[in-house]
């Protein structure tokens, strides 16, 4: 495992669409090249991710971003999207992947590690629990997204 670079960005905008397709929601994924080079590269990058490659090939990416607990006082990371293409699942990589992130954790002092899945996707569900991932079922994500999130904004 190891850091997105800039020569990854296509590599990991298709991982991307893949995994927009596998959530059955390619619809809604608009992602661009440009777009992704700037949220991790730009002149404050906001968005970080890792890459696992098999023989020179991004095959899983992580990407993720910093929030913060106010009841903890420190940073944790929110996961935006893990994937590992499915010809490479099964072999450890989806594990590096959040191993990684782990260890971010903890050399940086970050209390938490969060992400969300679908509620049917079994495969992932059963993953992240052998790891001892819990879910939060007593919790909701909200969102506010197209003409709603411009409605409350203006």
């Amino acid at each position: 495992m190891r850091r997105v670079a800039p020569s990854d960005v296509d590599a990991i905008v298709g991982l991307v669409y893949e995994l927009a397709e596998y959530e059955r929601a390619r619809h809604e994924c608009h992602l661009t090249a440009e777009q992704l080079t700037a949220a991790l590269f730009g002149e404050r990058p906001a968005l970080y991710g890792h890459v696992a490659e098999v023989d020179g090939q991004v095959v899983g990416c992580a990407l993720w971003f910093l929030n913060f607990s106010t009841w903890r006082g420190v940073h944790g990371i929110y996961l935006e999207d893990l994937y590992v293409t499915p010809s490479m699942r099964g072999h450890g990589l989806g594990r590096a992947l959040l191993q990684t992130l782990a260890k971010e954790c903890v050399d940086k002092g970050f209390q938490r590690l969060e992400w969300s899945v679908l509620d049917w996707n079994e495969p992932a569900i059963g993953f992240y629990k052998s790891l001892g991932a819990i879910p939060m079922d007593e919790w909701t994500v909200y969102r506010l997204t197209d003409q709603a999130l411009t409605d409350l904004g203006t």
